[in-house]
């Protein structure tokens, strides 16, 4: 893709993820995410209607009048994006390919996030960890992500989500809420997932393609796996292969829905020709 093109892509990515954001998502995304806590502003004369438990003891037998404390809530928070890059991601047979549909709901996030004052951080990986780009705020710097997004290079080989994890925890000690992009098609460590979402607030968002599940009737082909390189050929007219390939499919996607369950994670399950905004904005609401 030439720079001509990336700037085209970035530019039409914003102009639909900023109407939708706007019409739909930012006011959800501030009222599901307030802020971590309380923190101290100052000290001020008791008013009718009060609530006891703010008094400031201290000064009030110090003043013999009623003062209480005045608490303000702690808005700014981190946004971390970590994103598949194992060459699976860069396939599609709909509109879009998996890396372009995850640059733009990137997008919707990282602006629901600017407009709320938050930092935005992007972690790429595949076997490990590729790049980093460090929680910052504004306009620009969710341009900039989604531009890293699309023109990455995706990687032939397994994704390894627990190390994902593994590395952002050890960078971020405070809590933030985590939106990992995958398709999940790799085996990972359940108890790194029960780690992470115990420390932050995870949502995983499996993002694949309709021929993920089922393949159609095309006779004999190769069926080549972009990551390891394996191939094989298969009979897709034969109907018992068809179906024991979408019942293997289906039994994996339970097997993930109970592991972000069980490690009071949440989980969205996406399909590149659906519309992400009324997934995102259901999750928003539960919050």
């Amino acid at each position: 893709m030439q720079i001509k093109d990336i700037v085209k892509k970035v530019k039409q990515i914003e102009i639909r993820t900023r109407k939708k954001t706007e019409a739909t998502l930012m006011g959800q995304y501030h009222s599901a995410f307030k802020g971590q806590g309380m923190t101290f502003s100052e000290v001020r004369p008791y008013q009718f209607g009060d609530e006891i438990r703010r008094i400031d003891w201290n000064k009030t037998a110090r003043f013999r009048e009623p003062f209480v404390k005045v608490m303000e809530e702690e808005r700014e928070l981190t946004m971390m994006l970590l994103v598949d890059i194992s060459a699976s991601m860069d396939y599609g047979t709909k509109n879009q390919l998996k890396r372009e549909y995850v640059a733009e709901i990137a997008a919707s996030l990282g602006f629901s996030a600017a407009g709320n004052n938050d930092k935005v951080g992007l972690i790429l990986f595949a076997d490990k960890v590729y790049r980093v780009i460090p929680p910052q705020k504004g306009r620009k710097h969710i341009l900039s992500i989604i531009s890293t997004i699309l023109t990455a290079e995706y990687i032939p080989a397994t994704a390894k989500i627990d190390k994902a994890l593994e590395y952002m925890m050890g960078i971020f000690k405070r809590k933030s809420l985590v939106f990992m992009f995958s398709d999940f098609e790799d085996e990972y460590d359940s108890k790194m997932l029960k780690a992470a979402a115990k420390k932050h607030q995870l949502l995983g968002m499996r993002i694949f393609d309709q021929k993920d599940n089922e393949i159609p009737d095309a006779g004999y082909m190769l069926l080549y796996d972009a990551e390891t390189g394996h191939q094989v050929w298969a009979n897709t007219s034969n109907a018992r292969w068809r179906y024991n390939f979408a019942e293997a499919q289906k039994q994996k996607l339970r097997a993930l829905e109970d592991d972000f369950a069980n490690s009071s994670a949440s989980f969205l399950n996406i399909d590149t020709g659906s519309d992400y905004s009324k997934l995102l904005y259901n999750y928003f609401q539960k919050k």
